[in-house]
């Protein structure tokens, strides 16, 4: 553990489209908390300049209120008050949003019914590599993430109508700032994370900023154990005063033992439910999955006259792999509980993205009036290489219901082959407009433009394809009042997919419409930020799942094959976050939505079609700075598909009833600049599977507390 390193920090010098606003608000003048324009979002202060606008769905800087799409955004603030210290937590509690823990080490997201393929870091990124989440994704790295909803082809290139996650990473700041904090947890959880930040040079032309964290803990689960180490170093440069460089590179080193590959099969061969402790797994104490996640970036941002400004970004990411895993599978007896059997192999894998985003923005004055315009170009490109074997000795687990005394012998392993090199380009060009049409009448116009094209082979089977599409965006906003805005938005959908088909081709990209229409509002001058929505979207050839290579296709063993269905989503949600009041926070959110394929047969059980978030803070300053706080999050039942049929011949489904959960936070100041605060996760205790996606999962953690002491100047 590198102590020394992050203690260091402490005393040491001090997305192409939203890096130039994000930019402005760090340098800008605090506002003032009344002006309309200053959008409050989760965990922010009362008018805080830097949460006013969001670049992410349309690439030009408008507010939370003109944008004609569902945006929720979580800050550092809320953040550290709840303890958020990875990803899929932090996304847990984003309104709309599902997270699928699937395994302890890969993760998938889904939102509006449809799965989340769209991850970009400060605009940036490849829909095709990063549509599910391998390791923990540290939140240390990022100021603040955004949940765009409905599909984003403008700013992605693809038109998913799930939503886009869009991760602003801290950047130098232009005043002096560290912070440092140790948290100590159940599940022998210890973490230290630290942040400096500042200029170097007199004139405060030359910031920089040093970030890093280290996070060991066990787990819950049998045999779990998590060592991740994250640094980070940027710098910024105004060469001019119209022209600013900025230079970063970020490293996380996930390693993962006792992991899970594939989940618990759920059911014995009469479709009856296995009994499974909460700690349940059918991992071993030799498996492991370590990922290693690198990225360099350099970005010139230039301001040419007026408010117009041009940006370009180039982005490197290298991702490595090392993994040893182990798969149950079957259906045991249930008088016996014999039948599960595991396979078990070695995958090395490496992958590099090359990503170049050229950007500019500005308005014009039209027929008396002034509208806004961003257009750019992109290309990205992604080389992935897996090696791989299985071992030719399965693992009987012999009696399911002796799994907690169970250990799995490790087999030997031949050498491992390359059994996948694939090649994907993405460019892309792009452009939109807000059209200011009357005082009180404003359109957002805009399309995009892609060619993707792939090359290369997994597992014999040849993944040549060449797509490209032009998805056009439109939107249009009316403020009812001085409140109210009403908006209506549509856009097509063209979403290239990675899944293959059981003779292990890739699908044909699905396609389709996304319409969203609603209200936004704003009350107490603008401290209160309130939206409703109602949505339709309709993918054809949407993947969906449909089973598991077992050796006799092609496909590595144990991966999933999907058939593509034609899928229609539709529901409505409500939204609203701000300050109540000056010491009263919140942040809450209710989404419900119908699945159906063609035939009208509800669809993708997996998902819940209610989901309810609320999350508050209440501040008393005179007591030492307290604060109280906590997060609800509910689900209604899912279920899946056992595979297995009853008398009538009808599929035993597997179920889950609906479940809530709620965080407690207590925080308080002990000193000057030193603040200790203690959360609680899953007061109730509450026992619920993490997904039912592949028919399979895990339990997800039971109650659990960590203690945060954190310095901050």
């Amino acid at each position: 553990m590198k102590l020394s390193l992050i203690a260091g920090l402490l005393v040491g010098v001090a997305s192409p489209a939203f890096v130039a606003e994000l930019r402005a608000a760090e340098l800008a003048d605090v506002p003032d908390p009344q002006r309309s324009d200053d959008i409050i979002v989760t965990g922010s202060k009362v008018g805080k300049a830097a949460d006013k606008q969001s670049a992410s769905p349309t690439g030009l800087a408008l507010s939370l209120r003109e944008t004609p799409q569902s945006i929720t955004i979580i800050d550092r603030e809320r953040i550290d008050d709840f303890a958020i210290t990875n990803a899929n937590d932090l996304l847990t509690q984003t309104i709309g949003i599902n997270v699928e823990r699937t395994e302890t080490d890969r993760t998938e997201y889904t939102s509006r019914g449809f799965d989340i393929t769209n991850f970009q870091i400060d605009g940036i990124g490849l829909p095709l590599f990063f549509n599910i989440q391998t390791g923990d994704l540290d939140t240390v790295l990022f100021e603040r993430v955004e949940a765009v909803r409905g599909a984003n082809a403008i700013m992605t290139g693809v038109g998913n109508p799930s939503a886009t996650i869009n991760y602003l990473r801290k950047r130098p700041t232009a005043e002096f700032h560290a912070n440092a904090s140790a948290f100590l947890g159940s599940f022998d959880q210890r973490r230290l994370e630290a942040d400096v930040s500042g200029p170097i040079t007199k004139d405060g032309k030359l910031r920089i900023r040093a970030i890093a964290a280290h996070d060991e803990h066990d787990s819950y689960l049998d045999y779990n154990h998590v060592n991740r180490d994250v640094y980070a170093g940027l710098v910024s440069w105004d060469v001019l005063p119209s022209l600013t460089a900025t230079a970063g590179y970020m490293r996380q080193d996930n390693r993962s033992d006792g992991v899970l590959w594939g989940a618990l099969p759920l059911v014995y061969s009469d479709g009856s439910r296995i009994d499974y402790a909460r700690s349940a797994s059918t991992s071993a104490d030799w498996t492991y999955w370590n990922v290693l996640d690198q990225t360099a970036f350099g970005e010139l941002a230039l301001k040419l006259g007026g408010d117009w400004s041009v940006r370009g970004v180039y982005t490197y990411r290298n991702w490595q792999e090392r993994a040893k895993i182990l798969y149950a599978f079957g259906t045991p007896d249930p008088a016996t509980g014999q039948g599960i059997m595991g396979m078990t192999g070695v995958y090395p894998s490496q992958n590099k993205q090359y990503m170049a985003d050229a950007y500019a923005s500005g308005s014009v004055e039209l027929f008396g009036r002034r509208h806004q315009l961003a257009f750019g170009f992109s290309n990205g490109i992604s080389n992935g290489k897996q090696y791989g074997e299985l071992s030719t000795t399965n693992i009987d687990y012999g009696d399911i219901r002796q799994l907690a005394s169970f250990r799995a012998v490790e087999p030997d392993y031949p050498d491992v082959r390359l059994q996948a090199d694939t090649r994907d380009r993405l460019t892309r060009a792009y452009g939109s407009m807000q059209v200011n049409l009357a005082d009180r009448l404003k359109a957002v116009v805009g399309g995009t433009a892609i060619w993707l094209k792939s090359s290369g082979y997994s597992y014999g089977v040849d993944q040549a394809r060449n797509n490209n599409k032009l998805s056009p965006y439109a939107g249009l906003l009316f403020d009812l009042t001085k409140n109210l805005t009403l908006y209506a938005s549509y856009t097509d959908i063209f979403n290239p997919q990675s899944e293959v088909d059981v003779g292990n081709r890739r699908l044909d990209p699905a396609k389709g419409t996304s319409i969203e229409g609603g209200v936004k509002g704003e009350w107490l001058g603008g401290r209160i930020y309130g939206a409703a929505s109602i949505f339709q979207a309709k993918q054809n050839g949407l993947a969906d799942f449909a089973g598991t290579f077992d050796g006799t296709t092609g496909g590595q063993i144990g991966t999933s094959y999907y058939v593509g269905r034609d899928t229609t989503s539709k529901g409505f949600e409500v939204e609203v976050a701000g300050h109540v009041s000056q010491r009263w926070l919140v942040s809450g959110g209710f989404t419900h939505l119908k699945l159906e394929d063609d035939d009208g047969v509800a669809a993708r059980l997996f998902v819940p079609r209610d989901t309810f978030k609320l999350a508050a803070t209440y501040t008393i300053e005179d007591l030492r700075d307290l604060k109280l706080g906590g997060q609800f999050r509910y689900q209604s039942r899912i279920s899946a598909p056992s595979g297995i049929a009853d008398a009538a011949g009808d599929d035993i489904a597997i179920r889950q009833k609906g479940y809530a959960t709620l965080d407690l936070l207590g925080s308080i100041r002990v000193a000057e600049r030193v603040r200790a605060s203690l959360n609680v996760r899953n007061v109730t205790n509450t026992r619920y599977l993490g997904t039912l996606k592949y028919a399979s999962g895990f339990y997800a953690a039971p109650r659990s507390v960590i203690a945060t002491l954190r310095f901050e100047y």
